[in-house]
């Protein structure tokens, strides 16, 4: 008796799971809502980056590389005395200048490039002042470093999904509704590399007293969208 009704269950199951499916499909989709919000913050800019260079000419190419490599040798000696600054090499080339006919090489031109990296800005101020001196500057930015970034930019996701939620509960309640979130997608942006305030001084115009750069480090702002849709119930 007890083994016939297993098999009779046994048999029935299939069938009442199909039953189940079938009302599932044919239950009614519940009504949604699509919410869109945007958060934003801003970030101090405490990573700060430079490029210094020194370029010559000379009709004698081995007499030129010891002029650059000298220069940039005595850069780097100085740098030396600036340990928050990280400094490397960052580009070194040698190129022909040819004469009015275009076949013969009249002489030679080398630049070489160094890149200076700090979170100080006072020290990399100064080392960019005294640099100066014999070398050009060809760019400086400045921009969040990646733990302050992720930082702000975490509590700026938290920030859009507490928004999220608000927009949500008021979609609902204005509609007499409870809610649920069906999906949801964050989506952030990258820091963007921001010149700070800083005149370009060439070598030719490097002052003798080596005053340190001026540096305006500013901040990044940070934005944050979250899309998504609720489903809104009885």
């Amino acid at each position: 008796m007890k083994n016939r009704k297993l098999r009779q269950l046994a048999r029935a199951l299939p069938l009442s799971l199909l039953l189940a499916t079938a009302h599932a499909a044919d239950a009614p989709s519940l009504p949604t809502a699509d919410i869109s919000v945007e958060s934003s913050r801003t970030a101090p800019n405490d990573q700060f980056r430079a490029q210094v260079y020194y370029e010559a000419t000379d009709a004698n190419p081995g007499e030129l590389a010891r002029k650059v490599n000298g220069t940039i040798a005595q850069a780097l000696q100085t740098a030396r005395a600036y340990p928050a600054v990280k400094v490397r090499t960052a580009g070194n080339g040698t190129f022909p200048i040819y004469g009015k006919t275009g076949r013969s090489i009249e002489s030679w031109r080398m630049r070489s490039t160094l890149a200076l990296e700090s979170k100080d800005a006072a020290q990399l101020s100064e080392l960019i002042g005294k640099l100066q001196q014999t070398l050009a500057v060809s760019g400086l930015s400045a921009a969040p470093s990646a733990e302050t970034w992720k930082k702000i930019e975490d509590e700026t996701i938290a920030d859009a999904l507490a928004a999220f939620e608000a927009r949500a509960r008021l979609v609902a309640g204005s509609l007499n509704k409870k809610w649920k979130i069906k999906h949801v997608s964050v989506n952030t942006s990258g820091p963007q590399q921001r010149p700070p305030v800083m005149p370009m001084a060439r070598a030719a115009m490097a002052v003798a007293d080596a005053a340190p750069a001026p540096i305006e480090a500013g901040d990044s702002p940070v934005s944050v969208s979250v899309n998504g849709q609720i489903e809104l119930i009885e």
